[in-house]
């Protein structure tokens, strides 16, 4: 099935997101190394139903006022990446995890490196929170948007946490 794209102005850049007819494929970043997320190509198409869902709610997380998302994913990698992937999705909303704690969560203890370079592919940036995992001592470590991004995204979780909603 073909692949759908359109971009989406952000404050970490402009971000491109890709939708297959199943879910959403992928969330871009403006220099994402194109060997990180191996994807067929794929045709514009601004007014795809998931791309216009996927937009507006990531308009409303970088306005404060989302902390989860609520769109069909179309997950593309191996069954390890998949299962890292969606633990990133129990991280909650303005905390973070380290790789190793992310390793223990889905039952590899062993596998904090793994971990991480599953991490690092993860095709999803912000829907599945890959900015909330930092290293071990709390530091900002690799990031596909880079640090200031991932810097960004961790302090409007904490600003947006603070105001009820």
């Amino acid at each position: 099935m073909p692949l759908a794209t359109a971009s989406l102005e952000s404050p970490v850049g402009t971000l491109t997101l890709v939708a297959s007819d199943v879910g959403l494929v992928a969330v871009l970043w403006p220099d994402d190394d194109p060997r990180r997320v191996a994807l067929e190509p794929a045709t514009a198409a601004e007014d795809h139903p998931i791309l216009v869902a996927t937009a507006g709610q990531l308009r409303s997380y970088f306005d404060g006022g989302r902390r989860t998302f609520d769109l069909p994913l179309d997950w593309r990698g191996t069954a390890f990446q998949r299962e890292v992937w969606a633990a990133l999705l129990t991280i909650p909303y303005g905390e973070t995890r380290s790789y190793g704690a992310l390793a223990r969560a889905i039952g590899r203890p062993a596998a904090s490196r793994a971990v991480g370079a599953a991490n690092g592919r993860n095709p999803l940036s912000i829907i599945a929170p890959c900015h909330r995992v930092v290293g071990s001592t709390g530091q900002l470590t690799g990031f596909a948007g880079g640090l200031k991004a991932k810097a960004t995204l961790l302090a409007l979780e904490r600003r947006a946490g603070e105001l009820p909603l």
